[in-house]
Formats: structure tokens, sequence, C-alpha cells
């Protein structure tokens, strides 16, 4: 509730139209198919409490949201810079001029960590919203999901785009990326 505004308070606020930064919405999930939405922070931390809501994907993705560093998020009333870390894969409020989405990366995989590299490596800055927050609800997976899970040629492909897109960015932006790679062949 209320997101839309705080949102454009925020862009305001932080003088987004002047700064490359992306705004991260801290992201947290239900099992459960019917929930009341929290209607402020304080309720969605009593339900993370209670365990009616998770951090996102914290039970089989973590590495995907855990930069938020949502132990933090629960205090702060400020936001917060973050580091980019191997596979951080927030959702973002960005400029309009703001790098695209990777057209390589449709189906399932690598789109909004490839977006999140291409951010960093333009020196972005990812900045957490203390206020905001979104829930995501459980439905049945994705077509491309149980094709990734399924097919050996399916998750080839996709290394095979991941490599292309770390020889792009090492071509772009030079040494400042082989942080990503080195990320990359570590994990």
């Amino acid at each position: 509730y209320g997101l839309y505004d705080y949102l454009r308070n925020s862009i305001q606020q932080l003088e987004l139209p002047q700064r490359k930064a992306a705004l991260i919405v801290p992201a947290f999930e239900t099992l459960h198919y019917r929930l009341t939405f929290p209607k402020s922070k304080a309720e969605l931390l009593s339900m993370l409490d209670m365990g009616s809501l998770y951090t996102f994907r914290y039970h089989v993705w973590p590495k995907g949201h855990a930069p938020t560093d949502y132990a933090k998020w629960r205090t702060a009333t400020v936001p917060y810079r973050v580091a980019w870390q191997p596979d951080f894969e927030p959702y973002v409020v960005v400029r309009r001029d703001c790098p695209k989405y990777d057209q390589r990366f449709v189906g399932f995989g690598w789109n909004k960590v490839s977006h999140i590299m291409e951010l960093d490596a333009q020196e972005y800055e990812l900045l957490v919203l203390p206020n905001a927050f979104m829930i995501h609800m459980p439905h049945a997976p994705s077509f491309d999901i149980s094709k990734f899970r399924l097919s050996v040629g399916y998750r080839g492909c996709l290394q095979t785009l991941r490599e292309e897109f770390h020889q792009d960015l090492s071509r772009r932006y030079g040494a400042a990326a082989l942080k990503y790679l080195t990320a990359e062949r570590s994990l």
C-alpha cells in the first residue's frame, strides 16, 4: 500500500533524475495463496517474525537477494547503499535511460542478474529503500523454469549466453568488468 507514492517521493528526494542510481525494492514471499497484505513495514516485520512471510527465495536461491541486507533493512530509516555481488537480482526502479535488459536472456535465467551487472558496470549506485517492499505470491512454475530444470540443452545454451555476455562486458568496460568474470569462475 502506498508504494507508488513512496517511490515517486523517493525519486524526488534522492534526485534520481540527476544521478545514476537503482532503487531496490526489497522482496518477500509467502507460501500461502491467500494473504492479508501488510499495510506497513511494521506489519510486514511482524509477519516475518511469525513465519507467514520470508525473504524472497531464501530457501532456494539466497544469493539472488542476500545483498539487499535484510537485517539492516529491518531497522533502516534512510536509503542505504549495497554492493554488487554475484547472482544479485533485486527488483529495481531506475531512470528510463538506464541500460536495457539484455535480450539474449528471455525465458528463465539471468535476465535480472545481467541487468544489475550492467548497472554496476556503469557505476550505478544500488540503494535499498527502507520503507518499500513487495510480496511474491505462490504460483505454478513457469514453462521456462521447467525447461531449465529438465533440459541439459537449455542450461548449456544459457551458459553460452552468459559467457558471451561476460565477453561483451569486458569489451565495453575493460578491466573494470574483470570482477564479474572472476566472480563467475569462483562459483
